[in-house]
């Protein structure tokens, strides 16, 4: 993915026979999918030329045809700035992640939204929730991630 850029969803199955398809994995933000918005795929802007939702899903066509399973994007500026102790997802990955003391557990990969709370999937294969507990510090401007003693234990 380009620097800049945020994934808000991605290209699914076709919807109908006029190059219209479901967005898989969509942002919880209607806007990013409404006729007129613009997103970026594959390194081009594309124009949304219709918006509806089926079965609780958006279905949008573009301006031009696009391939199944392409990351849909905005970009970073466009976004709003998240509410204090909130956080994007591409603003969380490539941080380093410390446990209190010191000692590096790895870098973020991913976040992956669980049944009760979000959880940061490092590089090393550990998983952390994203919770009060655990996480005591995000410092964006230093690239990492402080987190509490124990929750990188085996176990």
């Amino acid at each position: 993915m380009e620097d800049g850029l945020v994934v808000v969803g991605r290209v699914g199955r076709p919807h109908g026979l006029d190059g219209s398809f479901v967005v898989e994995d969509a942002s919880d933000d209607e806007r990013r999918f409404a006729t007129g918005a613009t997103v970026v795929v594959a390194g081009a802007e594309a124009s949304i030329v219709a918006s509806k939702h089926a079965r609780g899903r958006p279905v949008i066509r573009l301006d031009r045809r696009v391939e199944r399973g392409a990351d849909l994007c905005v970009r970073r500026s466009e976004l709003p700035e998240p509410e204090a102790g909130s956080y994007y997802v591409a603003d969380l990955v490539g941080l380093a992640v410390v446990e209190e003391g010191g000692a590096t557990l790895g870098r973020v990969d991913a976040v992956d939204s669980g049944v009760a709370n979000d959880v940061l999937i490092l590089d090393t294969g550990l998983l952390l929730p994203m919770v009060d507990a655990c996480v005591l510090e995000v410092d964006l401007e230093a690239a990492r991630i402080v987190v509490a003693r124990g929750f990188a234990d085996a176990g």
